[in-house]
This record gives structure tokens, C-alpha cells and sequence, in this order.
């Protein structure tokens, strides 16, 4: 076995050497969800999160969100001082007080949304994206009233509104008043719609349950992402329900295109000039 070794000269105060390399890779390289293929992390970093393979859309966090669709990356962040309460005391396997501060601690941000003003290709527009690491980007009071301060803001300064979606529904731990504030999105937005401004929602992986059932599908234009999952009840809750087997592809937005329920499927490459061209149109 000497043979296939070579034992280097040893050096004063260096660990000693088998005569193997140890080369760190760990982290960067990523398995693609779709196509299984092994990709360099760099390589999907530079092109959106995109894998240049199959073109799948790995999901991606709000302030990433932001800064892909803000020119230059620059915005300003409004109510960050805003935090959730514990109205019901509830516990499951924490506190949800608990959960609140762990949940911030993990993706320093105070709640599942993030709310920004800034320039989009020049244009000065209101921006909402939401976080899904943030409990499952649920939607509870503070989603709620912040999305509506965004929206009282394009009213005061004239300005259209983008929300990116990416959630997993109401938020449980504040029971009724998280199914509340589908009630006061949706009517915050038909005073957008009133004063003639206006809101493009894009639909990300996954968007469900009480989002979709509210501010998601309410948009002037409603665009999504490719294979993006987007439904009020998932599909194994279907399937379970209705005893039958749902189609190839049922609740991806290619689907839900094809059936009506979207107006468009943009690659994310594509996304901020499509969205950008969309506020001309509406606003010319």
C-alpha cells in the first residue's frame, strides 16, 4: 500500500500528515429538487437560484426577494418595530411568546413579512415580501397591518403595490384574528382598486391556505412562479377529502394557468421587466 501513498517531509508544528488529502466541499455543492443533479452552489447563486439544469426555482427568502427586485438593492423597510402578541396564550409544543423569539432569533426579522419602499426599474413602488422560514410565512395580525400600512402608503403617495407570496396560510396560534385579516386585506385593497392604483401579486413556492384565499389572488395581475405549488388546501387533503386521485401537476401554477386561475407564469429571471412593463401599462 506504500505504493499508492507518498509521505511528504514533516514540518515543525504541523499536524501530522496520513499522506490523504482533506479538501472541505461541504456547502458547496447543492442537489437539485427536480432533476437530482449535483450543482456548484456558486453557479445557482449567480443565476437567480435557478438551476441551470432544469430551470427549478429553489425557493428564496424576502430580504433576497427585495434585494433581486429593488433597483440596486436599495429600499427602505417600514414597521420594523412591529411584533406579534399572544392573545390566546397558546401553547402546542412551545409557547407561541417562545416561538416568536426563536423564530426572530433564526431569520432576524421581526414577523413573516418584510414591507419596503424604493425604486423598481425607476419607478417608486411599495413592495411586501414574505418570509416562509418566519413559521411558515403564516399570516397573522402583524402581516396583516403591516400589508395594510403598505397599501395606505401607495394611497397617500400614489404609488402601485407588489406582494410576493410565500406562505402556508393563517397563522393557527392566533386563530380568529389571523382569519381576520383576510377581511381587512381585502378591503384595503378595494380602496387601491378605488383610487385606480395599481397592485401585482406574484405567487411564489408555496402559496396556500388563507393567503391564497385573500391578498394573493386579488391582484390587478396575478403571476407566479414555475412549478410553484398554489391551492387553499393541499393536495393530499384533497385527496383524502374527495377519495380520488388529483391530476399530473394539480396546483402548480403551469396548471393553474392553463385552467385560469393565473395570469401569467414568469421565470424569475424575467420577473422584475415583466412586472416593471405591467406598472406602464397600468399606469400610462
Amino acid at each position: 500500500m506504500a505504493w499508492f501513498t507518498r509521505q511528504k517531509p514533516s514540518v515543525e508544528g504541523a499536524p501530522p500528515n496520513d499522506g490523504e488529502k482533506n479538501v472541505r466541499t461541504e456547502g458547496l455543492w447543492q442537489k437539485c429538487e427536480a432533476c437530482g443533479q449535483i450543482i456548484w452552489r456558486k453557479t445557482v447563486e449567480d443565476n437567480l437560484q435557478v438551476c441551470p439544469k432544469c430551470g427549478h426555482h429553489f425557493r428564496i427568502g424576502a430580504t433576497e426577494r427585495l434585494h433581486m427586485l429593488f433597483d440596486d438593492g436599495s429600499y427602505v423597510e417600514h414597521d420594523i418595530d412591529l411584533r406579534s402578541a399572544d392573545p390566546l396564550k397558546f401553547v402546542d409544543s412551545k409557547a407561541y411568546t417562545q416561538r416568536l423569539r426563536d423564530m426572530e432569533e433564526a431569520t432576524s426579522l421581526p414577523d413573516a413579512v418584510v414591507c419596503a419602499s424604493g425604486k423598481l426599474n425607476g419607478r417608486d413602488v411599495q413592495i411586501c415580501a414574505l418570509e416562509l422560514k418566519f413559521i411558515g410565512g403564516s399570516m397573522g395580525a402583524v402581516v396583516g397591518e403591516k400589508i395594510t400600512r403598505a397599501i395606505e402608503r401607495c394611497l397617500a403617495q400614489r404609488t402601485p403595490l407588489l406582494i410576493v407570496s410565500a406562505s402556508g396560510g393563517a397563522r393557527m396560534q392566533e386563530g380568529a384574528i389571523s382569519l381576520m385579516q383576510l377581511a381587512k386585506l381585502s378591503a384595503a385593497l378595494m380602496k387601491l382598486d378605488e383610487a385606480r392604483l395599481p397592485y401585482i401579486s406574484v405567487l411564489t413556492d408555496p402559496t396556500t391556505g388563507g393567503v391564497t384565499a385573500s391578498f394573493a389572488m386579488l391582484g390587478d395581475l396575478n403571476i407566479a412562479e414555475p412549478g410553484a405549488l398554489i391551492g387553499f388546501a393541499g393536495p393530499r387533503v384533497i385527496e383524502q377529502t374527495i377519495r380520488q386521485k388529483l391530476p399530473e401537476g394539480f396546483q402548480r401554477s403551469e396548471f393553474l394557468l392553463e385552467h385560469g386561475f393565473l395570469d401569467a407564469v414568469v421565470k424569475r429571471s424575467d420577473l422584475k421587466n415583466y412586472i416593471s412593463n405591467a406598472f406602464q401599462f397600468f399606469t400610462n
